[in-house]
């Protein structure tokens, strides 16, 4: 089975959970047999751009000549089962998928966030959820507001590029949102619930933790879509039974802000930006992980890394994080420092070991690296077979015969275009 991934990486100066996912199912497809080709390109090669190339750059959301030609040679030359797309901003475009629609190969796509309607990906802007976009349907609302990079001017671009290609976005044989809260937002903007199915993020297992720590985690980028205010005031307002300390770990515009209310908090600190490895080792001997977000989440790693070492997390019951934590597993609150303070207040010691132990089951069950290639596989194997809507008359790749998912025959009609 061949599979051709396509991404477009995120700035490294703002990096993001996107192309861990992508490099994490990568290695994960590659160790099951499959064949993995990769189109991959990055938003920092854009400080590399000539001249010619600066020029092009704006209408490249809507139309990417380079890379749908790019794409067009990888698939004659390769010949994929399956194209897997999943951010295509601002470099490669959604053309991709229409050139692998006319060259008969099924495209699947992970979806990480909203940007199917929301210019900015994230129904974020001014301090609060914005779901503008999605009620007027006419992406005008973020051309007004600047919501993309702060920008009326690229918000356009953006906006254009979202209004062409809803029919594009029909060409894509299955959706994997990483959530159910995202599932149920295509759902509400007109994707097919046969065309949806979710598939959620998973991380390594780091084996058996600990016993529960006395410490209460964040892990993340300092910014104010986070409720890093919040927690900051939540913690300093409450009594916190359950917790010694506050760790804070990560980098970001609010930096300043906790590095004051650090001065002044014996009892929070501020660890700077930690390899994934020292972070593993704050999991394992914290209490519990902290995410106040004030925006709807895609589904943050943090939340399986908390669960595959057995801690619970404190999380707002607000978008896809109300779809992956719950009371079983953690504690969920409306944002806000006040609904915060009040969660801290009550949470009792001996709940951090009995929540953390079923948190730990559901990553075994849900989350771990099992579930997510056969949750992959599974998707691919309904993504392949084909559908009365097929164009054309070839055969088109017959599907796996069960259980082995990975032994797929056939190929689709690329070599006859």
């Amino acid at each position: 089975m061949r599979v051709l991934l396509v991404h477009n990486s995120h700035h490294s100066n703002s990096p993001s959970g996107e192309q861990r996912v992508v490099d994490d199912e990568s290695a994960l497809l590659e160790a099951a047999g499959v064949t993995v080709l990769k189109y991959f390109r990055g938003s920092d090669e854009i400080t590399g751009f000539s001249v010619r190339r600066r020029i092009e750059l704006p209408i490249r959301p809507i139309w990417s000549v380079e890379d749908t030609r790019g794409i067009a040679d990888v698939i004659e030359r390769h010949a994929p089962d399956l194209l897997h797309v999943h951010n295509v901003y601002p470099l490669i475009s959604p053309g991709v998928i229409r050139v692998a629609d006319r060259l008969g190969v099924p495209v699947v796509q992970t979806v990480h966030n909203y940007r199917h309607v929301c210019a900015n990906g994230s129904y974020f802007r001014d301090g609060h959820v914005c779901m503008d976009c999605a009620d007027s349907r006419s992406g005008w609302p973020a051309v007004a507001h600047g919501c993309y990079r702060g920008s009326r001017v690229q918000s356009v671009v953006m906006a254009t590029a979202l209004r062409l290609h809803v029919s594009t976005w029909q060409q894509v044989r299955l959706f994997l949102p990483v959530t159910e809260f995202m599932a149920k937002h295509l759902r509400s903007v007109g994707i097919a619930p046969q065309r949806i199915r979710v598939k959620p993020n998973f991380a390594a297992d780091p084996g058996l933790a600990g016993p529960a720590g006395r410490s209460l985690l964040y892990v993340g980028r300092l910014a104010e879509e986070k409720g890093l205010r919040a927690l900051l005031s939540a913690w300093e307002r409450s009594r916190h039974p359950a917790f010694d300390e506050l760790l804070i770990a990560g980098e970001g515009p609010l930096r300043r802000a906790v590095e004051d209310v650090v001065a002044r908090c014996p009892n929070i600190r501020y660890l700077g930006i930690l390899p994934r490895s020292q972070v593993h080792e704050r999991m394992n001997t914290a209490g519990a992980v902290v995410i106040p977000s004030l925006w709807f989440e895609g589904f943050p790693i943090t939340v399986v890394e908390a669960y595959s070492h057995g801690r619970p997390v404190v999380a707002t019951r607000l978008g896809s994080l109300g779809s992956v934590v719950d009371e079983r597993v953690g504690w969920t609150f409306p944002p806000g420092a006040g609904e915060l303070r009040n969660v801290l207040d009550g949470i009792r010691p001996d709940e951090l070991q009995e929540k953390g132990a079923r948190a730990r089951q559901r990553y075994l069950e849900r989350y771990s690296p099992r579930s997510a290639l056969r949750d992959l596989l599974a998707a691919y194997d309904v993504a392949l077979t084909p559908t009365t809507s097929d164009k054309g008359q070839c055969d088109g790749p017959a599907g796996p015969a069960p259980p082995q998912a990975k032994e797929f025959r056939g190929r689709p009609c690329a070599s006859s275009t």
